[in-house]
């Protein structure tokens, strides 16, 4: 990208009456954000859904000063720029219609052919949480995916320091420029997490860590994630407001459990009431239900054994299987009388044991 059209991608980010939808169709029509500036108001009035208000702040000499002060502050900082149309940006953010039109990137992230999933949760994580964080990684890491948080407190900081721990590349989205840290209290991790992957933000250097730019930056993290996972939540808290928009762009979300009297389970326990959620009670409901595969030196180590040992669960499915043919999951649960969080764990074991195989649109057969 030339340094003029990163002036006027800076310059369209902070008009007002401009947003990222807005911004999109802008460039779109005109082929890039330095041609907005250079067409006449009068030919950009033609758009469809622009109009005068849109546009009165367009040619305002005070953004495109505050676009070279970024620029520069860019500059002295080594500071790594995409933008939507760059191949380095996030490929399922791209999807997203509001997905940010520039992202501000420190670190060793490396997007290429990667599992990526976004965990998410209270501030006020409790040692039940803080046990599944753990687990939940230590389980995942044989299948190297990326981790996606919000670098906060509480469930936000425990997952990352997991990834790291299990040598995952892991990504803090911020809430305000990359000038700070916040919370504060997290810089002592900032260099593992920028070698064991890095952080994105949409702000600028001139951006605090203020309320509407933490809800702002969930959408980067539910909408860069294949899928977004919630640990612990009250009745309300912004990972529910994740949790939303994951569904909103069509994303499998995911939730702990809790004891009904649990405070911090409240929300990711209706979550699962109201279908707005898998229940996620282990990795394996998450590998089976995105359809992930074990790799071992990069090969599919799924194999067909001889004279393998079922327990009477996978006996039952397996016998199930073999007279009914190829099943949905739905028709297994139902059939087999089993809950779908235990079907989708057994099928698993049962894949990883090579007897079944999935199919495609979710489908299983015996071996």
């Amino acid at each position: 990208m030339t340094e003029f059209e990163l002036i006027s991608t800076l310059r369209l980010q902070q008009i007002p009456n401009i947003g990222d939808v807005t911004a999109k169709k802008l460039i779109a029509h005109c082929g890039s954000a330095n041609a907005i500036f250079e067409d006449k108001v009068q030919n950009l009035l033609k758009i469809d859904g622009i109009g005068q208000f849109t546009l009165k702040n367009l040619h305002d000499a005070a953004y495109l000063e505050a676009a070279q002060l970024e620029l520069d502050f860019i500059k002295k900082n080594n500071l790594e720029v995409v933008t939507f149309n760059d191949v380095a940006y996030p490929s399922y953010l791209k999807h997203c219609i509001d997905s940010p039109i520039i992202l501000f990137k420190k670190g060793n992230i490396d997007l290429e052919n990667r599992k990526i999933i976004g965990v998410v949760g209270t501030r006020n994580i409790t040692s039940y949480g803080s046990a599944f964080c753990e687990k939940l990684i230590e389980d995942l890491a044989p299948l190297n995916p990326i981790i996606v948080s919000g670098f906060a407190y509480g469930v936000d900081i425990c997952v990352q320091k997991a990834a790291i721990k299990h040598g995952l590349q892991t990504i803090g989205c911020l809430a305000h420029g990359l000038n700070q840290i916040y919370p504060k209290a997290h810089a002592k991790y900032v260099k593992d997490v920028e070698k064991n992957g890095g952080f994105y933000t949409e702000f600028w250097s001139t951006s605090n860590p203020e309320r509407e730019n933490f809800l702002k930056r969930n959408r980067i993290i539910a909408g860069m994630s294949e899928a977004t996972i919630v640990i612990e939540s009250a009745e309300k808290g912004g990972s529910l407001v994740t949790a939303d928009i994951a569904n909103s762009y069509h994303r499998d979300v995911f939730a702990v459990p809790g004891r009904a009297e649990d405070k911090y389970s409240t929300g990711c326990n209706n979550l699962i009431k109201q279908q707005k959620a898998h229940m996620l009670t282990s990795a394996a409901d998450l590998i089976y239900l995105l359809g992930w595969e074990l790799e071992d030196n990069k090969t599919k180590t799924v194999q067909k054994q001889l004279f393998i040992d079922l327990d009477e669960d996978e006996q039952k499915i397996y016998t199930y299987l073999q007279k009914s043919g190829k099943q949905l999951l739905d028709s297994i649960a139902l059939d087999c009388k089993m809950p779908i969080f235990k079907i989708s764990a057994t099928l698993l074991n049962m894949e990883m044991k090579g007897v079944i195989r999935p199919l495609p649109g979710k489908l299983f057969e015996a071996l």
